[in-house]
């Protein structure tokens, strides 16, 4: 385990919790962040925990804290016309075998391993065009940037939190402990996160601990928590997604855009 600040003592109440994601095979553990904010201020920043060590923290964190609001970076669920075409209601719904199968043979419309190239299939879901980010795709299962793996490893993880008694936003109604689904970029803002120097001046600007400069991972990790904690009570007012397609494709989590600022199209963004 590599905690660079002590863990939260159990009996507070109203945590906040961002975990960076891994999909990787071996070696998750390495690479798997978890920040924990309260209060304003960073409670703990750790690692060394692989997926399934990791549902068993959340799950250990929201029984000493039923007010629990948990960020995971990774797509919760897949397009509407995939999932239709599957028969699946949304991400929690495929089998951890299924998922296994799709990143074993990679068959169209996934994309990213040897021989297999982005199919013309609409690739992104409706909440990432919303955000106009022109991230990854789902479908990308492998080279740069991939964030398919994860997301398909995902999806297990998040049936387990709901089957422990997690509310998983979009999809489920008003109650915590509760997930959501956040894409750290829209809660970093402009940074050039490769660089440790920025990592550090990004956080020392805003007066943050610097235990999160160490690693890229451990800066998304903390950022995103302190980000959803100065926003918890947004967070604490979801409301399940009343748009039927967001409902079965998720929505990324983002705070809420101030006054003024201004708005990217969602059609701005090419699938």
């Amino acid at each position: 385990m590599t905690a660079v600040m002590p863990g939260p003592p159990v009996s507070r109440s109203g945590r906040v919790a961002a975990v960076d994601w891994s999909g990787r095979a071996v070696g998750s553990e390495r690479f798997i962040w978890i920040a924990i904010a309260e209060e304003g201020r960073l409670a703990s920043l750790e690692s060394g925990r692989d997926r399934g060590a990791l549902a068993d923290h959340l799950v250990e964190l929201a029984l000493s804290d039923p007010e629990l609001v948990v960020g995971l970076d990774f797509g919760f669920s897949l397009p509407l016309w995939f999932l239709d075409r599957e028969g699946f209601e949304n991400g929690m719904a495929v089998p951890a075998a299924e998922s296994e199968r799709w990143l074993r043979e990679c068959p169209p419309p996934f994309w990213g391993r040897l021989g297999r190239r982005r199919g013309p299939e609409q690739q992104h879901r409706r909440t990432e065009r919303m955000v106009a980010m022109r991230g990854k795709p789902i479908f990308q299962v492998g080279g740069s940037g991939a964030v398919g793996t994860g997301s398909l490893r995902g999806f297990a993880v998040l049936a387990r939190l709901r089957r422990e008694g997690f509310r998983i936003w979009p999809f489920d109604d008003h109650g915590t402990p509760m997930a959501v689904e956040i894409f750290p970029r829209l809660l970093t803002g402009p940074v050039v996160k490769s660089r440790a120097a920025e990592r550090d001046r990004h956080l020392r600007l805003r007066g943050w601990p610097l235990a999160g400069a160490v690693s890229e991972d451990a800066f998304d990790a903390e950022v995103s928590a302190l980000v959803m904690d100065r926003h918890r009570a947004d967070l604490l007012a979801l409301s399940a997604e009343g748009d039927p397609v967001l409902r079965r494709e998720g929505r990324i989590w983002a705070p809420p855009i101030p006054v003024g600022a201004r708005l990217a199209s969602p059609s701005s963004e090419s699938c």
